[in-house]
């Protein structure tokens, strides 16, 4: 196994979290960079029409998105 492989599955990336309004326990979350860019074309179809989704439906449904320490399984 080369370190790329370890240092990807060890250690924390980012997440692109959306909450819901109405919810607490709900929303969406989205693996992105540290600035909070998701490579959408990496996302499988469900998953982007999810984030597309999320993303029109900020103010309504989900509140502003943040970007969040996630380890990745």
């Amino acid at each position: 196994m080369n370190d790329a492989a370890v240092r990807t599955h060890d250690t924390p990336g980012f997440a692109l979290r959306f909450q819901s309004l109405f919810d607490d326990g709900r929303g969406f979350a989205f693996p992105c960079d540290e600035r909070g860019e998701v490579d959408v074309s990496a996302l499988s179809p469900r998953a982007r029409a999810n984030y597309l989704s999320a993303r029109g439906a900020v103010g309504r449904d989900f509140g502003v998105p943040a970007v969040v320490e996630h380890a990745w399984h």
